[in-house]
């Protein structure tokens, strides 16, 4: 009987886990930001002077930008002050990812965006659109970094905007149409933007199919990690006005384009007010840990071994004596709770 009652108080110790020297709960307003993207991202040609970068309206990191992820942030948590860092690049495609990634991930952001695509999409030609199997693996390789490099940050990602619109809402401009075919914007959607030729009308649904199957590999591999959510198609869906859309080079989301992408993806991101971390349970039994989210709202556990990487839960991990698991559970607004830890006899 004494053997008994010592099994099971040492089974009740390895289920009570200790939580000493735990990572504390991170919940509420990031305190740093960083934002990946292209040009509209950079808010290029938004400022006085044209054809130039304009961060500062940037929907995501903007200083200047009513509105913007970071000034609405800014207002709530005073700590992110200064540490808004924009790593686009006008002209970047879903390659440039991983580069931009790694400055996010040497800024240290608590708090990460990406918006990437529109540059895939809108290539010179039809043929020069990238693969949707090279896409989803440069965006696999960049997800790759920030997690393994930011593991407590919360990625959102945009879906690409419909380009189609921007086709359909200038298409009858004399201007836009000008500046479209002199500069050689977004031929693969824009070249021949009057005919009705059924080879051209095919080509601008056949670009159109490729913007949406961009998005349908953002939100699948976003849905991998515990820390990411996707807008949920909401940029792709959200209706542009030709107001939207700077004169300069009829391309461009103009300054009230910017503002209202801030608009619509800050309604899509994480839910910074919820300040309630999730809970999680761990139970060790035949070699094994099974963890088990204890809150409703709970997107998912991540564990790792030793000091070894973050690894999304699945299914019961295998643990050998003496080795000690730690754990976490993340909720649907990117909160993690405070770390626990269980070590095996």
């Amino acid at each position: 009987m004494k053997l008994l009652a010592v099994l099971a108080a040492v089974a009740g110790a390895l289920v009570l886990a200790a939580t000493a020297a735990a990572d504390p709960a991170i919940v509420g307003y990031p305190s740093s930001m960083a934002s990946t993207g292209d040009s509209i991202t950079r808010a290029y040609n938004t400022c006085s002077f044209p054809y130039m970068d304009c961060p500062v309206n940037s929907w995501s990191t903007g200083s200047s930008l009513t509105g913007s992820h970071y000034r609405r942030i800014l207002s709530a948590n005073s700590a992110i002050s200064g540490r808004n860092y924009n790593a686009a690049v006008t002209g970047a495609e879903m390659s440039d990812l991983v580069a931009q990634s790694q400055n996010a991930v040497a800024r240290g952001a608590a708090y990460v965006t990406i918006e990437l695509g529109a540059n895939d999409v809108c290539a010179s030609s039809e043929a020069g659109m990238t693969p949707v199997g090279t896409f989803r693996a440069q965006l696999e390789q960049g997800m790759a970094t920030l997690s393994s490099g930011l593991p407590n940050a919360r990625i959102f990602v945009a879906s690409v905007p419909d380009v189609y619109q921007l086709w359909a809402i200038y298409k009858d401009s004399f201007s836009a149409r000008t500046v479209w075919a002199l500069a050689g914007i977004c031929q693969s959607m824009l070249a021949r933007p009057t005919s009705t030729a059924q080879a051209d009308l095919d080509r601008r649904n056949r670009v159109r199919q490729r913007n949406i199957d961009y998005n349908t590999q953002l939100a699948a591999v976003c849905a991998l990690y515990v820390h990411c959510r996707f807008d949920g198609n909401t940029v792709f869906s959200t209706s542009f006005a030709r107001s939207d859309v700077t004169t300069r080079d009829y391309f461009h989301p103009s300054v009230a384009g910017q503002t209202k992408l801030a608009t619509v993806t800050w309604g899509a991101t994480f839910g910074f007010t919820d300040v309630t971390p999730p809970t999680s349970d761990g139970a060790f039994a035949d070699g094994a840990v099974t963890l088990t989210p204890t809150a409703a709202d709970v997107k998912g556990i991540e564990y790792r071994i030793g000091t070894g990487a973050w690894t999304r839960y699945t299914s019961p991990v295998p643990l050998a004596s003496a080795a000690t698991i730690t754990w976490r559970a993340v909720d649907v607004n990117g909160n993690a709770e405070a770390t626990k830890t269980l070590t095996a006899p």
